[in-house]
């Protein structure tokens, strides 16, 4: 812990929510502090992340705290356990969440080298915890090595924490939130630059973190936006690291997304096959062997005997027969008394036992006729032990309950039965429930029940169909394919923009009536009318090798997250590769008012050629559309905006490169959201392979 200072939030002694003492600070940051507590009640230590009073009423923040409580869903060890977001009664918004005790991974990297079977051993733990955390569709975006503590200084138990992104704890680190990138660039995959995050964006800042590590140094992402966004479409430098760590640090921070692993499970695949010990060749396993003589010691008179017996019956003749059966084969006696039974993709099982052959017939009936299977002959052997005589009649009457069931299983031990099944419906599952328990009313035996439902492998066409007739603001993406399927308990994640909270309601809705037991998650972000009036004419070719940069004309000082407020002066910039030429540059603004400003081209500045347009740096061609009031002063630069009262709201950038002249003729300074939608339609209509790229990105001007 560290010395406490006169402005922290919280006192070493006071006790939140008549609960947590505070016993002193861990740590100080931009946006909070993090403590050490003890729960009064249990008696655990717990770390508290608190926010300062600036931002416990900010949205943003608020959101990302949120964020990291929605990760008490995630039940593994690898992953920090989150117990509770709450406010003090003075407004403080504090998160509790479990006392790591152990270094980070920073922490070592900046004391020695770590040797590369460690930074395996981590990069298993991590990637489990990362499995555990993809599966409810969680993203971490900020995967570094402050961000994995070793507990207890072990490697084998690394735990992955701060999942919020809501602050800046480390030396030098760079945090950003807000709607375009969280996480720090040194670690952060290229795609984050842009705003996207995704599974595999995580599995890039453990490659950049295992990398990090091993060098025991920060990687160095660049000074400037533009080496940055240069440096991150090139491969990490891993000259001089050992296999099988540089393999490994190549495949998860590949530059492109398609050629990284395909999800956590393949990295714990990977480093579970590379983690094996090698067992030595030629080496056999030696028996102990066992002395002849001693098997007889004592058994020979009752061997002997058993040989007379049976050559006794052999010649004896017939009516010998069975006389010895119950002595030579008695029935066995079995406690507690088990049967499993299931149902699933992979076909039907029957085992256990039943008291009779009459019984195992019965048995054998009933479950054929709820499976539509045979069980083999012997799967129910006869064995003693039954613990009532209704048992057989109340499992068969239980088998009957199951038919039009697609999957189940079924463990029943004595007059216990754990119960787990799907049903096609909500309405099948509620009937089998009620039935199931009915059953258990009358028969006495106790039952746990575990149901699931909706389709068993849900098709990612199948959520696309259902998006779009919301697609009224551009196209609604959901985070599979159309060829991909969810599995039960998977996360449904869709992307893309709507015009209003009613809208997100409904596509919420929709989704819910057909997922079944799967989480659905609508990260899309909410515009105006105007603005979807011009986003969904736009065809559907992405952004490309195009990005839109974003400035403040006071500082010069890049804004990653888009967010402006009264008296702020918004710079943007159009980047593209400096070798890209042949194509048309035509860069809008969308208002929020009903209104279009053509920056480029347009009446006072005609050309449009993207070769001849900005300047040329670090290989990034950077052409400037909106400058600062300085220069325009100066007389550089056309375009100017400051964001006002008025202008509270969202309006879009959007640079769109064509192959050639996408409008007749120049267009207006301004125009309407309906002349502008007009005019696209009818050129995409005229010519539909015209348009190569189209970037985007949002001003969110707040007061």
């Amino acid at each position: 812990m560290i010395d406490r200072l006169p402005g922290d939030i919280f006192r070493q002694g006071q006790v939140l929510n008549h609960t947590y003492e505070i016993e002193g600070v861990l740590g100080r940051g931009g946006t909070g502090e993090v403590y050490r507590a003890r729960n009064q009640i249990s008696g655990r230590i717990v770390a508290i992340k608190a926010l300062n009073a600036q931002f416990s009423g900010n949205d943003d923040y608020i959101g990302l705290m949120r964020r990291e409580e929605q990760m008490r869903d995630v039940l593994n060890d690898a992953v920090v356990r989150y117990t509770e977001c709450s406010r003090t009664e003075q407004g403080h918004v504090f998160l509790v969440m479990d006392f790591i005790d152990g270094p980070s991974m920073n922490d070592l990297m900046m004391r020695r080298r770590m040797d590369v079977r460690e930074l395996m051993i981590i990069a298993h733990r991590v990637a489990e915890g990362l499995v555990a955390a993809h599966a409810r569709g969680i993203v971490h975006r900020d995967l570094s090595p402050d961000n994995v503590v070793l507990r207890d200084g072990a490697p084998e138990k690394a735990t992955i924490i701060d999942f919020g992104i809501a602050k800046d704890m480390s030396t030098g680190a760079r945090t950003i939130v807000g709607n375009e990138f969280a996480g720090k660039y040194e670690y952060a995959a290229p795609e984050q630059l842009e705003g996207r995050a995704e599974k595999r964006s995580d599995l890039y800042a453990l490659g950049a973190t295992l990398l990090a590590a091993y060098r025991g140094q920060v990687p160095f992402s660049g000074s400037t936006p533009g080496e940055i966004v240069r440096r991150k479409q090139s491969k990490l430098d891993t000259e001089g690291v050992p296999e099988p760590l540089k393999g490994l640090v190549d495949w998860l921070a590949a530059p492109a997304i398609a050629d990284r692993p395909a999800s956590a499970e393949a990295v714990v695949a990977r480093l579970n096959q590379a983690l094996q010990p090698v067992s030595g060749r030629g080496k056999r396993q030696v028996l102990p062997t066992v002395d002849a003589g001693s098997t007889r010691k004592g058994r020979g008179g009752t061997f002997a005997l058993l040989v007379v017996l049976l050559l006794g019956l052999a010649g004896g003749g017939g009516w010998y027969a069975g006389i010895l059966d119950p002595w030579l084969n008695p029935v066995p006696v079995v406690s507690p008394y088990r049967l499993t039974a299931s149902l699933g993709p992979d076909g039907a099982v029957l085992s256990g036992n039943a008291p009779d052959v009459e019984a195992a017939q019965r048995l054998g009936l009933a479950f054929t006729a709820a499976t539509g299977v045979t069980p083999p002959e012997d799967a129910l052997p006869v064995a003693q032990g039954v613990p009532d005589d209704r048992w057989v009649d109340n499992i068969a009457e239980l088998f009957g309950l199951m038919q039009g069931l697609p999957d189940w299983s079924m463990t029943v031990t004595d007059n216990a039965v754990e119960f787990t099944g799907h049903a096609n419906t909500r309405e099948q599952l509620d009937q089998k429930q009620e039935a199931i328990r009915g059953w258990s009313n009358r028969s006495g035996m106790k039952i746990d029940i575990r149901f699931t439902f909706g389709p068993l492998k849900l098709q990612g066409q199948a959520v696309l169909d259902a998006l779009s007739p919301f697609a009224t603001c551009g196209p609604l993406a959901p985070d599979r394919g159309p060829l991909q399927v969810y599995d039960i308990g998977d996360t449904v994640i869709v992307t893309g923009a709507l015009d209003s909270v009613e809208a997100r309601d409904a596509v919420q809705a929709a989704l819910d009536t057909m997922v079944g037991d799967r989480t659905v998650r609508i990260d899309v972000t909410i515009l105006n009318a105007d603005l979807c009036t011009v986003r969904k004419i736009l065809p559907p070719v992405g952004a490309g090798d195009t990005m839109i940069w974003f400035g403040d004309g006071a500082t010069g000082v890049v804004n990653l997250s888009g967010i402006y407020h009264a008296g702020d002066n918004p710079v943007v910039e159009v980047l593209v590769p400096a070798g890209m030429t042949g194509l048309s540059l035509w860069v809008l603004v969308v208002d929020n008012t009903n209104q279009v400003f053509s920056l480029l081209p347009n009446e006072k500045q005609a050309g449009h050629d993207i070769q001849s347009l900005g300047t040329v740096v670090d290989g990034i061609r950077r052409v400037r559309v909106l400058h600062s009031m300085a220069d325009i002063d100066a007389g550089r630069g056309l375009y100017s905006i400051t964001v006002n009262t008025d202008s509270f709201g969202k309006s879009e950038i959007l640079a769109i490169l064509s192959k050639h002249s996408l409008f007749e003729g120049r267009l207006p300074e301004t125009l309407s959201v309906g002349g502008l939608a007009d005019e696209l339609k009818d050129e995409i209509t005229k010519d539909p392979g015209n348009i190569v790229s189209i970037a985007s990105r949002v001003i969110d001007a707040r007061p």
